[in-house]
């Protein structure tokens, strides 16, 4: 038995969940299709996706395809969660990626589209809604070919357009040629000398498909079932079958995490190479660029269910290629590699933009609150929690408004927590502008720790992350007080000089020194007379805020790139509004009555030019936008986070918010 893991992805209402339930329905795995109108699709489960009709948590479902097994992984649509969908990207062998008939190639399309193109997954193109009035069929394969990837191969055409009776018939265009021999030198030739087969075209088609090179295109109707027979075969004779060596080393990836009903956790894992069985005990963890393991762990796997027939049933193992849900890791997350860690591939996807404070409401507990927040984010690592101690609380990361939304509902029906919101904010970062040191020396002036640290901070190019190094012998003083230094280093830049992270600095420990392990005659050993950890974690914020004082730090804020695309005459209109957003196009091109904008915007301005577009352009005018880099903050008012540290910027207020943590 083969197995496939197929991913379907879509903007937001392009009918994927639909598709989802014609497939399962056609092999036999539903008696009955559900309705995203309805609530009652096999995929979506969580209530708010059945209430609003959009795919928030990616569902994995299995059924077979003659002898391939398909595990198909329905994901967001929405811009939003486009962190769920990065996390399902690194698992898949070929993806369908859902294009409606009717809108047509949309933003999120353009997106979810150069992603799978970078990270050369094959994917077949449905256009789906041929059934719906205003459907298109010229048009839309056009826009495929323009806007997406200019290698389409169209499987067939359509009749009666646009209308119940709407079907696909099938055969190749004669473009396909053309397209296919491009990337085939033997095709080419025997084009050439006429005397290519059909034979010659499907071998060539499928070859070029499962390498990425092309992306054959269906038309057709999730609703009627139309065209959707014809993708079956698309992806049984074109897409890839897993590999994966079952007698190999265990290697996995973990690429979602839930909560069982007695509260345990449970990863969705893929898995590359090997076997896994209950009662294995495993390594699991985070990786690093390098591939090497940063902070691996180590648990016993107490259960294990594998998908089939729509789904998940108990086993006692699973093999290379297949997907699992595994119990008994209890600190398993997101990401993390189980067993020999595969080639880190980072993230597909910018890191979230935006931030907002979650407050209790009336009657709701902060503790049970933060727990609860506590819970989502090991679902959704890029929620980032930030909690104040001080002031009680506690800051979430976002992508945009509709996770809000999202986290209200989740709150309330999961944990029955009633919250409300602060205002949406940029996250900003700092950046040193030039090189600072500074020193305190053990048992003089005014420092309370026995310890002596320096450290020099210098600015780094962007994207080259935090480096620390050593300018002091590393058998001076014991390697635990090295390591409590680089881990506070690391911990203290998540506040700089205006609380906001710094992402990219070289700091190097300038001086060091500790008073040696003492004791009293006949009695134990005396803190008040030796260094310890703590001395070195609570010296080293001092020293480096300090030395971030004398660099000096400049803010940056988050700038989207943006393409905008709406009828030419409205610019007169939509130029003013752009210049007050400090929204910057630096290219414009017009197509007879259409008008192409690109250029940048502030972060913190992008969901207001979502909202005023349409009514700037009579609802024509398309907005896509992604986070594209930081820059310099304009001049004026400097964008200030509130701090959740013991704030080294007052060293009085730190030592006593210090003293005061070590009391309680």
């Amino acid at each position: 038995m083969h197995l496939l893991n197929l991913g379907i992805l879509a903007h937001v209402d392009a009918g994927k969940t639909s598709l989802t339930e014609r497939l399962l329905h056609s092999a036999g795995v539903i008696d009955e299709i559900g309705s995203v109108d309805a609530g009652n699709t096999q995929t979506d489960s969580l209530a708010l996706e059945r209430q609003r009709g959009i795919t928030i948590k990616s569902a994995v479902v299995s059924f077979a395809l003659d002898d391939v097994t398909v595990n198909l992984i329905d994901t967001p649509g929405h811009p939003d969660f486009i962190a769920e969908v990065e996390r399902v990207l690194g698992v898949l062998d070929g993806a369908v990626l859902v294009v409606s008939a009717v809108e047509g190639v949309q933003p999120q399309t353009r997106v979810l589209m150069r992603t799978l193109q970078r990270l050369r997954i094959p994917t077949l193109v449905f256009v789906n809604k041929i059934d719906r009035r205003g459907a298109r069929h010229d048009a839309v394969l056009r826009a495929v070919s323009e806007r997406l990837t200019a290698a389409v191969v169209p499987m067939g055409t359509t009749d009666a357009l646009g209308t119940r009776e709407a079907r696909f018939v099938p055969g190749l265009a004669p473009t396909a040629l053309d397209v296919l021999a491009d990337h085939d030198d033997e095709l080419l030739t025997t084009y050439l000398e006429e005397t290519v087969t059909y034979d010659d075209l499907r071998t060539a088609l499928a070859v070029q498909t499962r390498q990425a090179l092309v992306h054959p295109v269906y038309f057709g109707s999730a609703v009627t079932g139309a065209g959707v027979e014809e993708l079956i075969d698309g992806i049984r004779e074109l897409l890839p079958v897993a590999d994966g060596e079952p007698d190999g080393p265990v290697s996995g990836t973990v690429f979602k995490v839930e909560r069982g009903p007695a509260g345990e956790k449970v990863a969705y894992a893929r898995m590359f190479s090997g076997t896994l069985r209950t009662r294995d005990r495993v390594c699991f963890g985070a990786v690093a660029e390098s591939g090497e393991g940063d902070s691996r762990a180590e648990g016993r796997i107490t259960a294990i269910s594998v998908f089939d027939q729509g789904t998940d049933i108990r086993d006692d193992l699973v093999t290379a290629g297949r997907i699992a849900k595994l119990w008994g890791l209890a600190d398993i997350r997101i990401g993390d590699a189980i067993g020999e860690p595969r080639k880190a591939h980072g993230h597909f996807f910018a890191p979230p933009t935006l931030e907002t404070i979650v407050a209790p409401a009336g009657g709701t507990d902060r503790r049970a609150l933060h727990r609860a927040l506590t819970r989502l984010a090991e679902q959704d690592p890029l929620i980032d929690l930030r909690h104040d101690e001080v002031r009680q609380e506690t800051f979430v990361s976002l992508y945009g408004e509709v996770q809000k939304e999202v986290i209200q509902a989740t709150l309330a029906d999961d944990f029955g927590l009633d919250v409300t919101f602060h205002e949406t904010t940029p996250l900003c970062i700092e950046r040193p502008v030039g090189s600072g040191a500074a020193v305190e020396f053990n048992k003089k002036d005014a420092n309370p720790f026995l310890a002596t640290i320096g450290l020099r901070v210098d600015p780094a190019p962007a994207g080259s992350g935090v480096e620390f190094r050593l300018e002091v012998e590393l058998g001076s003083m014991p390697y635990a007080f090295f390591k409590a230094v680089e881990d506070t280093v690391r911990e203290t830049l998540g506040q700089g000089l205006h609380g906001w992270q710094i992402p990219d600095c070289t700091v190097t420990m300038t001086h060091s020194g500790y008073s040696p392990r003492q004791s009293h005659a006949h009695q134990g050993f005396d803190k008040s007379m030796s260094s310890t950890g703590y001395d070195f974690r609570g010296l080293t914020p001092l020293v480096l805020t300090e030395a971030l004082r004398r660099a000096g730090t400049q803010v940056h804020e988050p700038l989207h790139r943006f393409r905008i695309e709406a009828p030419t005459d409205t610019l007169a209109a939509l130029l003013p509004v752009l210049a007050r957003l400090r929204a910057v196009p630096h290219t414009t091109q017009t197509r007879g009555a259409t008008c192409a904008l690109e250029g940048s915007v502030p972060a913190a301005h992008v969901h207001e030019l979502e909202q005023q577009l349409p009514g700037l352009t009579r609802g024509e005018g398309e907005l896509e936008s992604a986070f594209d880099h930081y820059a310099p903050a304009p001049r004026g008012t400097v964008p200030e986070r509130r701090r959740t540290d013991l704030n080294p910027l007052n060293r009085k207020e730190y030592l006593l918010n210090l003293t005061r943590r070590v009391g309680s």
